[in-house]
């Protein structure tokens, strides 16, 4: 049994690092100038390249993909953090109005400084980001508090999702004519015009969060066993609910700030690993979730620019055609005491 759960695992990762692979490709090659692998290669490379083609990859579609995997990766560690946190498979920044909050609290400051003229670093964004994060779990938190029903506290997070959402349309309204193209496309979701210093700024940002996430992999399979295991195992709960939801709000932060909120993929992600691994442990599903987060969105990515190209869909639409079933299955599931 223990030597064919290793296989069912190995297997698992080998899928998911060959889906990477294969949607990175298929990410550098594809979009409005379609071009071959060698001619990618031969781009990237500098040998015998084309220089449009090589602009084109360099600047516009590598940063582009690099920013899907790395934030699609750290909105579904994000998600599970939040399940594990709750105890409840439907928690997601999404889900659960986090993503609106801390899009609320960007609008604002894009709309302070665009008035000003006034150029943003990416560390304020990501930090506005935070505070809007931060204050929505906080609420939801307090909310948990006074609703002992799940079901009502996903209700909960989803009106507080549309009163941001609302105050969030509010801010976009009331800014310069000049400015709401540029609010409106970021408030819908997407990956587009993420450049080289972003990616850094994404990179820094989440990997080391997913790092010190990796390293509360042990506490966290004992809190998965109940609070009372886990103190007896030496689990200062406290202290390490404080963590959990600081490291999900800042990877959740991060998505919202660098692309607008996305949706659904903090919910059914962690639970198709669950469900492909066949565990919950969190010493497997942290990477597993963080791979499957990045080939969710580099294939949601992909879809929203070529499905009607030259149109571009938002990247929320696309992942809420694919996420929101696997929600409502598992709604379902959980109904009749399966999940």
């Amino acid at each position: 049994m223990h030597e064919r759960k290793k296989l069912r695992y190995t297997l698992s990762f080998l899928v998911l690092i060959g889906l990477t692979i294969v949607l990175l490709i298929w990410n550098l090659v594809s979009g409005s100038s379609v071009m071959s692998v060698q001619d990618a290669f031969s781009a990237l490379t500098g040998k015998n390249a084309d220089p449009t083609a090589q602009s084109i990859l360099l600047h516009i579609r590598f940063p582009r993909m690099l920013a899907a995997l790395l934030l699609g990766g750290a909105l579904s560690v994000s998600g599970f953090l939040l399940q594990c946190f709750f105890g409840n498979p439907i928690a997601g920044p999404f889900v659960l109005g986090i993503s609106s909050g801390a899009k609320l609290a960007v609008a604002l400051l894009m709309v302070y400084s665009l008035q000003r003229g006034l150029v943003l670093h990416s560390f304020w964004m990501i930090l506005a980001s935070l505070v809007g994060s931060v204050a929505a779990t906080a609420w939801i938190i307090a909310v948990s508090g006074k609703i002992r029903n799940m079901s009502l506290l996903i209700v909960a997070g989803v009106m507080t999702g549309y009163i941001c959402s609302a105050v969030t349309e509010l801010v976009v309204a009331f800014a310069d004519d000049a400015n709401i193209v540029n609010l409106h496309n970021w408030a819908q979701g997407s990956f587009s015009g993420t450049d080289w210093s972003d990616v850094r700024a994404i990179a820094v940002t989440v990997l080391v969060t997913t790092v010190l996430v990796f390293l509360l992999s042990k506490p966290m399979g004992a809190y998965q066993l109940g609070e009372t295991y886990a103190e007896n195992m030496g689990v200062n709960v406290k202290r390490f609910r404080v963590l959990l939801i600081l490291l999900s709000s800042i990877l959740s932060a991060c998505v919202t700030a660098f692309a607008g909120p996305v949706s659904f993929v903090g919910v059914a992600v962690p639970h198709l690993m669950k469900r492909l691994f066949g565990t919950a442990r969190p010493l497997l599903m942290i990477p597993a979730c963080f791979l499957g987060g990045g080939v969710f969105c580099l294939f949601c990515d992909l879809l929203a620019r070529m499905l009607f190209s030259p149109v571009e869909l938002s990247i929320s639409t696309v992942t809420a055609v694919f996420g929101a079933p696997v929600v409502v299955w598992m709604m379902l599931r959980r109904q009749e005491g399966r999940v």
